[in-house]
């Protein structure tokens, strides 16, 4: 005998189905500017998050940068040739420790953004990042300013994991790759700020001339700090906890009023209940398991394949190399300023391209093209003439320019859009956290590979980081799918039937032949 609530479950189900599958369709029919008119909140809250990400990427530069101020050497390094040169233990230490502490923290915000919440957990990131930052700017010491940079990798390691997965749960479909490339900005634009402030200061003869550059940090700390305790929380964590009341009030603060909130909230409840099939859990071991396996490791390739392309050296060591390649402090500290700007214009080419070229072309094409800059920077360092020394330096600042068209920004669009909902603040706390890694590696080893009282090999380490993206480039020709202009529903259905990567682009979804048909039949 079937019980009333048993039939009331058979009636209910179809209904909710249908709400899903027909707001998956409509996430389709969506344009970028539609999108923001229809959903001006969801828009500006996901800004919210790039600015947060901006605090992150301006920390990250502040170390890297600070060390080409001639004042800084001079109070925290030793004298040498007539100047002053950061000894390499304590260079790789700045540089390293943030890392390490990212990745704990990165690791940590997975499990404790699927406790708390995403916005309890920016807020615990801030609450550090005061704190560090006072540390750093107050230091006179390598070991206090050591200990701030440690510290203050904590939270941005949190942040950077938990501000990009709320990009992806809040962002409707049409400007999901539009809003994970402003991320990748952020990281462009927290550099420029940076170097603007060191082109500024960085000639001074006490140490306001890098301490400016800390205190600029409060300014973004503080502009997070307003608008947080109005951030609206994801509606995909409240339904993953089985809050569905507070997550439609979080889609109504997102702009999806009534029916289409309703409808949004069936297809993230339909998209969960099948993710669960897959999954027995939220741990980080599920993030291993079964079709999720695949998944981690295609989400987080391109952020791997960033650090071993040879960002790490043109991030961090372009202001320093610039003055040994023969260019005045404050040329360097132009030509740096420069570089900022070019990365910038790179990104916003990146917001068209994105969508238009596709993830796929983008990331695998571009990386072509850095691969042969790599190797041509490292031939000319080799020719050591002052003209090919120069040529290392213009060849730096186009790498710069392409990067951000390309892998510097779908890195982020494709580790938003790869990891399914369940396990995505893990899955990016994953990928963030290796290529932190990574970078930790590099800035050990990078110190005593280019410094001058060293291996001195300058940009001749241009040839391994080529070396390494040709082997980067064999793993994305069969491995990177083609993610643009599906919905999570969509790329849950063609992991799970594991579709292979190159046919991805072409590959006609049940979930979007059945919104079609539920589409067609409410036009009847």
């Amino acid at each position: 005998m079937t019980s009333k609530s048993d039939a009331e479950h058979v009636d209910v189900l179809p209904v909710q189905e249908e709400l899903a599958n027909l707001a998956n369709q409509e996430e389709h029919d969506l344009g970028r500017l539609e999108s923001i008119k229809k959903y001006p909140s969801a828009f500006l809250w996901s800004l919210y998050a790039v600015w947060c990400v901006l605090l992150v990427s301006f920390e990250n530069q502040a170390s890297g940068n600070i060390i080409g101020v001639p004042e800084f050497r001079k109070n925290f390094g030793r004298p040498y040739e007539g100047g002053y040169v950061l000894d390499s233990n304590w260079q790789s230490a700045f540089q390293g420790a943030p890392v390490a502490s990212g990745i704990v923290g990165a690791l940590g915000c997975g499990a404790i953004a699927d406790w708390l919440g995403r916005r309890a957990t920016i807020m615990i990131c801030l609450v550090i990042t005061y704190a560090a930052i006072t540390m750093e700017f107050v230091a006179t010491t390598n070991e206090l300013f050591f200990g701030g940079k440690f510290l203050n990798g904590f939270a941005v390691g949190a942040l950077a994991s938990v501000t990009v997965s709320y990009i992806g749960e809040v962002a409707p479909l049409s400007l999901r790759g539009f809003l994970t490339c402003l991320s990748a900005l952020a990281y462009t634009l927290g550099p420029f700020v940076v170097a603007l402030i060191v082109n500024w200061t960085g000639t001074y003869e006490n140490r306001w001339a890098y301490r400016a550059v800390f205190c600029a940090q409060y300014g973004f700390a503080v502009i997070a700090t307003v608008f947080v305790p109005f951030m609206p929380e994801s509606p995909w964590w409240l339904a993953s906890i089985g809050k569905n009341d507070k997550a439609l009030q979080a889609l109504n603060r997102l702009g999806r009023k009534g029916e289409d909130g309703e409808k949004r909230l069936a297809a993230i409840n339909q998209t969960l209940e099948e993710i669960k099939r897959e999954t027995e859990g939220v741990t980080y071991l599920e993030c291993f398991r079964k079709s999720n396996l695949r998944r981690t490791i295609v989400s987080i390739a391109p952020l791997c394949i960033q650090s071993l392309s040879g960002i790490v050296f043109v991030a961090s060591y372009s202001t320093y190399y610039i003055q040994l390649a023969g260019f005045s402090t404050e040329m360097s500290f132009k030509l740096q300023i420069v570089q900022q700007v070019i990365s910038l214009f790179g990104n916003v080419m990146s917001w068209f391209l994105v969508d238009k070229v596709g993830r796929r072309a983008l990331t695998f094409w571009g990386l072509v093209v850095l691969t042969i800059i790599l190797f041509l920077t490292g031939g000319l360092a080799v020719a050591g003439t002052p003209g090919a020394i120069k040529g290392t330096v213009a060849l730096i600042l186009i790498y710069c320019w392409w990067y951000n068209v390309t892998i510097g920004a779908t890195a982020y669009t494709v580790l938003v859009e790869v990891s399914t909902a369940r396990l995505r603040v893990k899955t990016i706390a994953i990928g963030l956290a290796t290529q932190s890694l990574l970078n930790m590696i590099w800035s050990f080893v990078l110190p005593l590979l280019f410094n001058p009282d060293k291996a001195n090999l300058s940009a001749k380490v241009a040839f391994i980081f080529g070396g390494l993206a040709v082997f980067s480039l064999v793993f994305l020709w069969f491995y990177h799918p083609e993610t643009a202009d599906r919905t999570y529903e969509e790329l849950d259905e063609m992991f799970i039937k594991k579709v292979p990567a190159r046919n991805f682009k072409d590959f006609k979804t049940d979930t979007r032949a059945v919104g079609e048909a539920v589409k067609a039949q409410e036009a009847i």
